[in-house]
């Protein structure tokens, strides 16, 4: 689009704007705080964490930074299964609350959920949403750095350069 009435910061702009992906707006940390506590605060939850990066290549498409598959160790989960094996999503022990494509509505609705302790797949859903909602990207790219996988425990947090293709 060619607009010659624009400016920046008094300065004329003249040419071909061509807009980029609109962000959504950024969240302050103080609003994952209360998140992130009520998962600290689970007496079941030995530890959590997601990985965070910026892809390579994306197949000509911008490569931009986002935190991916968030995951959750209970205290009954195989302390040698793989975190992704304890993604927030068909959890092993926090249940799953599964979805289905309703082609009538073209949209997707939840069932009803199924495991143990609804409480706190809850709680663990509403951070993993939390972390993978690009909401909060500035706050984790500043917070723990870029091509990063962090490991949170009640005693504190692990970063780990993560590599991937």
């Amino acid at each position: 689009m060619t607009n010659e009435h624009r400016s920046f910061l008094g300065l004329p702009v003249k040419g071909d704007i061509i807009r980029g992906r609109n962000r959504v707006d950024q969240r302050p940390l103080e609003e994952l705080q209360p998140l992130l506590q009520a998962v600290l605060d689970d007496p079941t939850i030995v530890e959590f964490g997601w990985r965070q990066y910026t892809p390579y290549f994306n197949d000509g498409e911008p490569c931009e930074f986002s935190a991916h598959a968030p995951w959750f160790r209970t205290d009954t989960d195989d302390e040698d299964a793989s975190t992704w094996d304890l993604e927030m999503y068909d959890h092993p022990s926090l249940g799953d609350q599964p979805r289905s494509w309703d082609n009538a509505t073209r949209t997707y609705v939840d069932r009803p959920y199924e495991g143990p302790d609804e409480a706190r797949y809850r709680r663990c859903h509403d951070l993993a949403s939390a972390i993978e909602n690009t909401a909060f990207e500035n706050v984790l790219l500043q917070a723990f750095g870029d091509h990063a996988e962090i490991t949170v425990r009640k005693d504190g947090i692990e970063v780990e350069t993560y590599e991937h293709e």
